[in-house]
């Protein structure tokens, strides 16, 4: 900590609040740093002995004539800020002016939270806005003037309370922030001082006793521990061969004829030991559900799920007969079973499982260790597939702060929470952020593993992804064609990212219009994901939703419509009534129904993929719009056209906020708005709407021919109704160009 402050700390509050800061103010400043440690330095300075003096106004400003100005120069003169944070805190505008001092002296590094009472982020849900407890400087970053931006920050926190850190891991957390060292380590050193003091203790206790009676009792204590430790030596040296000799003997084939060719092949090495297992190792448990854990992530990782989940499952099953429910090897079992049941698509058997993880990890590890970050990810991931964003976020955020507290700023790890953070931000409608953090996991992911592993492959496709929805298709098809090739570097054809790349590639072609290269690479896939993944799954729905538009452009609508009412099936059969890809589905149905004339049956579809999208998203969400676009059009054609101009301009709103300027989608709202004001002759107002619509969708290469086809019709109609032959034939020929 930097001698140049005269503080250590500057403990902002409400009154409210006034025990809680007298407890944290008299903590930190009778605290004592660890001896080997003093002197250090640290990304926070020179590490001192002791953590005083720290400001807290209550005990400061009695003799102060100039409140404003003290404060301002005991704020410059702390090496940190402390905020006590409550509802009342958040509440409070000195507090937050407190804040907003300190952000200004260029140290929101420097900013630490204790939190008391209420929940963080709770402003940001309905219902639940009192109980907001970050006040509204630390919720946004600075901004380059001086002035809060609207980019969300990361508060660094320590919850107090009985069912967060507890008020002693709390302490530490913040000590550990201030110096600048891990949280563990400083715990470690804690738990060894506090046992030496109560050696002291119990010393001081039996001084009374006889020489001899404790020496007999110190010799019986030794002679426990010693066997104990034999004990446990001997089983883990005993596991330690087995598995060895078991590892050893996967490899060794008696008969060369045993090999299905003239080499054995890692599957065959796999499949020989998952046979083996139960046979040979009945006899040592703890080895056996090692073993049955280990070769089930390892199938796992080669993308074959359905021989991966009853390995992992024999082994939680082993291991809580031998060690019972709480116990880390039962935690970790059930998390990579979680993960394999969520790569199934079993996801609310994943999802109990990882519950269960997480309980057990958090019982025995606190809320800081990386293996709590790991649950959280897996867990956030499953409930992102049930379509519920808003309560995966939380987890994700969890999981970016315990990992930058513990491994740093730069690490693989904090790079995979970014990853998954830009991707549920973006679930949520946030494409400008979700780029910015999928930037950054890219670029750290190049910093960290360099510019081969499947880590890599995996965040250039997730940025892919977004570049080509937020409307940038060239630096799309780029990334998708890099990670295409580095994903066939990296695995096998068979391999699921290999089928995630090309998957990517072939809708780059559908986009651009070369469907005869898409349709086939469509079907090969569909063919590849059906022997992995079985015949009901969410990505071979994607798959064959993809090859449903593509038959759909080019014109056979039949072979399209059965093909996606398959999809529907599918989906609400593997993902629920309720999720995203159903509305999706939804919305694809109904566009073709109205094409061929069923306008009832197209507006009770899309109404229910409103409705679906409403659920899941909240009302102002890109998802929610799309669907509102098509219902406004169906309106149109049956004449109803004062609905269809507010469901429309409702879309519109929404999309053009959302979305970068001249994005295809907003055009297509628009030109439903545009049509329901010529319907309602309000021909001024539609023109305009009209032509900036026609005109950016008949230059987006994104946009299906038929929609561009249905925004010159509309334009030519308006000229029509509104009195202008010459305006309608001239915009007519410039359509059928």
């Amino acid at each position: 900590m930097a001698k140049k402050y005269k503080y250590k700390a500057f403990i902002s509050y409400s009154h409210v609040d006034e025990k809680w800061a007298s407890w944290l103010h008299k903590s930190l400043e009778t605290y004592k740093v660890p001896k080997p440690i003093v002197g250090n330095e640290t990304a926070m300075g020179e590490i001192p002995p002791r953590l005083a003096p720290v400001f807290r106004d209550r005990d400061e400003l009695p003799s102060a004539t100039n409140l404003g100005e003290l404060l301002t120069e005991s704020l410059r003169a702390s090496a940190t800020q402390i905020v006590i944070c409550s509802p009342a805190a958040a509440q409070s505008r000195w507090v937050n002016e407190e804040i907003l001092s300190y952000k200004r002296l260029g140290r929101s590094n420097r900013i630490f939270c204790l939190i008391v009472d209420g929940e963080p982020w709770a402003s940001n849900k309905p219902g639940q806005e009192d109980r907001e407890c970050f006040p509204h400087a630390l919720r946004y970053e600075m901004g380059d003037d001086a002035a809060l931006s609207e980019i969300n920050a990361e508060p660094i926190a320590a919850d107090a309370r009985a069912e967060g850190d507890g008020k002693s891991n709390a302490k530490l957390k913040l000590i550990s922030g201030m110096l600048g060292v891990g949280f563990d380590a400083l715990k470690q050193r804690e738990a060894h001082r506090r046992q030496q003091r109560l050696l002291v203790v119990a010393t001081a206790a039996f001084i009374g006793m006889a020489i001899t009676s404790g020496l007999a009792v110190t010799a019986y204590l030794a002679r426990l521990e010693a066997e104990e430790q034999r004990r446990i030596a001997e089983i883990e040296a005993e596991t330690a061969k087995q598995t060895t000799d078991f590892m050893v003997g996967l490899f060794e084939v008696s008969d060369p004829s045993e090999a299905l060719g003239n080499t054995i092949t890692a599957r065959e090495i796999l499949d020989k030991g998952a046979e083996r297992i139960d046979e040979e190792l009945a006899d040592q448990p703890e080895t056996q559900a090692t073993l049955m854990d280990t070769m089930g992530t390892v199938y796992k990782s080669l993308g074959l799920y359905d021989a991966a989940a009853p390995l992992v499952a024999k082994s939680v099953e082993r291991r809580r007969s031998i060690f019972g429910d709480d116990h880390l090897a039962v935690a970790q079992s059930l998390n990579n079973l979680g993960e394999v049941q969520a790569l199934k698509a079993e996801y609310d058997a994943a999802e109990k499982n990882l519950r269960d993880a997480l309980a057990v990890r958090r019982g025995l590890l606190g809320n800081q260790a990386p293996e709590i970050a790991e649950t959280l990810i897996q867990l956030a991931y499953v409930l992102t597939e049930k379509g519920d964003y808003a309560a995966a976020e939380p987890l994700i955020r969890e999981s970016l702060d315990i990992r930058r507290a513990v491994f740093g700023d730069t690490h693989a790890e904090v790079a995979d929470s970014l990853e998954d953070l830009g991707l549920n931000v973006f679930d949520q409608g946030d494409f400008d952020q979700s780029i910015k953090l999928l930037r950054q996991a890219v670029a750290m992911r190049r910093e960290t593993h360099g510019e081969r592993h499947p880590d890599l492959f995996e965040a250039i496709n997730n940025l892919a992804y977004v570049m080509d929805v937020a409307g940038n298709l060239e630096e799309a098809k780029a990334l998708f064609l890099e990670a295409l090739a580095m994903a066939r570097r990296l695995y096998d054809e068979a391999h699921p990212a290999v089928a995630t790349a090309m998957s990517n590639v072939a809708y780059v072609y559908h986009v651009q219009g070369e469907y005869d290269a898409a349709e086939s690479t469509y079907e090969e896939l569909i063919a590849l994901q059906k022997s992995v993944l079985g015949e009901r799954h969410p990505e071979l729905a994607t798959l064959l939703h993809n090859l449903a538009f593509l038959h759909y452009e080019k014109g056979d609508s039949g072979k399209a419509m059965a093909l996606e009412r398959d999809v529907l099936d599918m989906r609400r059969e593997v993902l629920g009534e309720r999720h995203p890809d159903v509305a999706q589905s939804l919305d694809a149905i109904a566009l073709w129904s109205m094409e061929e004339g069923e306008l009832e049956t197209a507006e009770l579809l899309l109404r229910e993929a409103v409705e679906i999208n409403i659920a899941v998203h909240g009302e102002d969400h890109p998802e929610v719009a799309d669907s509102l676009t098509l219902l406004s059009s169906c309106l149109v054609a049956q004449e109803r056209f004062d609905e269809a101009y507010e469901h429309a301009a409702a879309a519109r709103r929404v999309l053009v906020s959302a979305l970068p300027d001249g994005h295809w989608r907003a055009a297509l709202a628009a030109s439903a708005e545009g049509a329901a004001l010529t319907g309602l002759q309000r021909f001024a107002e539609a023109e305009p709407l009209l032509v900036s619509s026609y005109t950016v969708l008949s230059n987006d290469p994104k946009a299906m021919i038929s929609l561009v086809n249905v925004a010159g019709e509309r334009l030519v109609s308006l000229y029509k109704v509104w009195g202008k032959p010459a305006k309608a034939a001239e915009t007519l020929a410039m359509v059928n160009k």
